[in-house]
Formats: structure tokens, sequence, C-alpha cells
């Protein structure tokens, strides 16, 4: 009934549009953002067919012998649809992408589960296919994310320091800034982890280019100096912050703190779910920064988790 095959780039226009009505992909899983770093990954995603017709894709890609979903993404599962795909198709489209590893050499499955806050419905069929097969969960790395249906407020510091910081005159809103922006987030990082962004300056500029309306750079700033920024990836129902950054002055005027009410405010109103400030982890999710956590639910968010799950076939 159900038959895999391997992804290739005659795909695209098909797999592009099956994502787009997916129930629970994101802008990620467009080949426009999977493919921009296809030089650092080799590219082994999988496509189902059931009687002949696209049922499901699996954004992945292959390092020895061992199937990645997907290295390159935050998270990436099997898409689906939102019709004529329950359970029991799931079960067999994973036993057929099991079968499909096991003749081609594979030993291991790694894989991210897409988080439910990203699901347009209701969509863990995979969660209970992975249990089938013995799946053991491996990795838990938890985000700090505020229900925007039923939003809890800023404690009265972070209150009291976004109205400080508007009575300074300080300014938030989009910007274009991105080179402005990826200097101070990248002196932030060397200084504080001896690390750099996840992305080039040149990368997040095309990312944006092809997808301008889902990446979006906020900055705060006072008398034309960039005090903070956040780097917005949208995909309804949830407003993530990818990149969060803040000068010295910028965290000693409350910048960020302001740019967090402002930001949290417009997403409700723009009809977003869930504000997703993103993990607080490290070291594939064994260490925690303490003191992220307790910041970010200072804000209103409270914890979700995303978890990868490994098959040994």
């Amino acid at each position: 009934m159900v038959e895999i095959i391997r992804y290739d780039a005659s795909m695209a226009a098909r797999w592009d549009e099956f994502a787009r009505a997916s129930r629970n992909a994101t802008f990620l899983h467009q080949r426009g953002y999977m493919d921009y770093h296809s030089d650092r990954f080799t590219d082994c995603s999988l496509v189902a067919l059931r009687d002949g017709k696209l049922c499901a894709l699996l954004p992945a890609c292959v390092d020895g012998d061992t199937l990645y979903s997907h290295r390159g993404l935050t998270y990436g599962g099997w898409l689906v649809p939102l019709k004529h795909y329950d359970t029991t198709v799931m079960i067999e489209v994973m036993d057929a992408a099991i079968g499909w590893m096991r003749s081609n050499g594979l030993k291991h499955l790694i894989y991210k589960a897409v988080p439910h806050i990203y699901h347009r419905y209701p969509c863990e069929e995979d969660l209970y296919a992975l249990f089938r097969h013995h799946a053991s969960l491996i990795e838990v790395n938890i985000s700090t994310t505020i229900d925007l249906a039923h939003p809890l407020p800023l404690d009265r510091g972070n209150k009291s320091g976004a109205n400080a910081a508007r009575k300074a005159g300080i300014t938030v809103g989009t910007s274009d800034d991105w080179e402005g922006y990826w200097h101070l987030l990248s002196s932030l990082l060397d200084e504080r982890y001896g690390t750099r962004p996840v992305h080039t300056l040149n990368e997040m500029r095309l990312l944006h280019g092809r997808f301008p309306n889902d990446i979006v750079l906020h900055t705060a700033t006072l008398g034309g100096e960039l005090l903070a920024g956040v780097v917005m990836y949208l995909s309804q129902p949830v407003a993530h912050c990818q990149y969060i950054g803040a000068s010295p002055a910028g965290k000693d005027s409350k910048a960020l703190t302001l740019l967090f009410d402002h930001l949290i405010t417009e997403y409700k109103q723009a009809g977003y779910r869930y504000f997703d400030f993103g993990i607080s982890n490290e070291d594939h999710g064994r260490y925690l920064n303490e003191g992220l956590v307790r910041q970010k639910s200072r804000l209103g968010g409270r914890g979700i988790v995303y978890n990868t799950y490994q098959v040994d076939l």
C-alpha cells in the first residue's frame, strides 16, 4: 500500500505544495529553507506514496549508517495532511520507511518530532508509530512559551522596566539593519560563550530574502543607537524567537524588556496562538541555563519540550 522513495530536486514544487498544506509543517520545511545549507548535509528526505499518491514527507539527511530528521532543522518529523491520514496510515508509513532504511543499509533513525505547539491541528500519530518501533527518548530540550490566548502578565520588575524604557524614549519596531544587529549579536556571543550565530549574516540575508514575511528582525533603538533585537520566525500558530540580543546599554536601559512587551502584544493581536522564546539548553539538553529560564518565565512563559527519539533498526 505504501511506497517510500528518496526525494530529488525535480520534486521541489510538489514537496513545497504538500508542506504548505500540511497540518504540522512550517516554512522551515520548504525546500528554499532546507536547501540553503545543502553543502553541509547529505539530503536523504523521504517521500511516502500511498496508492501512488503523495501522503507524507520526511525532511531528512544521512550521515554514515544513520538517518536524521533533519540535522539542519530544529524539528522535522513526518509532515502529514489534514485529511485522510489517521494513526493506521501513519503506522503503514513508518513501517514502510523503516523497511526502506533497512534495505538501504541504515542502522539508526534519529527523529526530531515537531513540537505540538506548531501543529495546526492535532498531529502526534508519529509518536505512537515510534513507540511501536521501540524508539528511545534520547534528547529533551526545554523551551519557554506563552499561550497568547491566555497570557500571563510580565512580573512586576519587567513591567516596571518596560515602562522605564518607554519613558526614556526607546523606540521599537521592524528593521532591515541585519548587518548592525549581526555585529551586535556576534560580539555578545563571542564575549559570553566564545561562539557565533549558527547562521552567518549572508545566510540570514538570503533566508530573509526568500521568506520576507516569515523571518523578521525587530529592534529597540534610542537616538539611532541599536540597543537590542530579536529575530522572529513566524509560522502560524507560533511566533518564535530565533536570535535574542542586547548591548550593555540595552540591558541597563531595559530595551529588550520593552521590545518583548511590544512583540507579545503585537503577535497576540495578529492572531498567533503561541509566543515561543526558544530553548535554554546546551549539550543536547543535559545542561539547563537556569538564569535564562527564569528570565523567560518572568515574561510569562512556561515550559514546552522539543523531543528527539532514536530507533535502532
